[in-house]
């Protein structure tokens, strides 16, 4: 699912000022564990999504929603007022960008990069840690990886971070071989 790019801008304004007021109360960490907390708890209700998302709940049953989630998890009062302005400010939708805005900033604040590997099948310990090594050294940063699975590149593997994108993908060389040969 893309994102559109209305709410990504959104969700980094947001994301930045709940950074900002997390630095200065010393609280980093701790928001950032409510909010990697929160994104499972979306990932993993279907309700919660739709309560979110869905125009049909009103800001502040989307506010008494996430307050309650909030509350049952123990966040940090930071975080609780956040979701709160959030909800309030009828931005609820945006929550999910605003989750990946925080951490991308908390990273960038820790001297870390999140990449994205994809392969087509599971990557072993030893490879997860081999490509972490090639990444440190190419980047100058510790990575945090993300792995995902995708049958459909057929070998290989591909590494986005940030808007790069390394394409070692068998799929991506047999589509480059395909269209030089259309072009021969």
């Amino acid at each position: 699912m893309a994102e559109d790019p209305q709410t990504s801008n959104v969700g980094g304004r947001y994301a930045q000022a709940l950074f900002d007021l997390a630095k200065d109360q010393g609280e980093v960490a701790k928001v950032e564990a409510d909010l990697k907390s929160l994104k499972a708890a979306i990932a993993e209700s279907g309700d919660l999504r739709v309560l979110l998302a869905s125009p049909a709940f009103s800001a502040e049953n989307k506010s008494k929603g996430l307050a309650a989630i909030a509350d049952k998890a123990r966040f940090t009062a930071t975080t609780k007022k956040f979701l709160g302005l959030l909800a309030a400010n009828g931005r609820a939708g945006a929550l999910a960008a605003v989750i990946s805005a925080y951490e991308r900033l908390a990273a960038d604040a820790r001297g870390e990069v999140q990449a994205q590997v994809t392969t087509a099948l599971p990557l072993t310990a030893a490879q997860t840690k081999g490509v972490a090594q090639a990444l440190r050294l190419a980047l100058g940063k510790d990575p945090l990886i993300e792995t995902r699975v995708d049958p459909a590149i057929l070998g290989g593997i591909k590494v986005r971070v940030g808007s790069r994108l390394f394409d070692a993908s068998l799929r991506s060389k047999l589509d480059s071989l395909k269209f030089a040969l259309k072009r021969a």
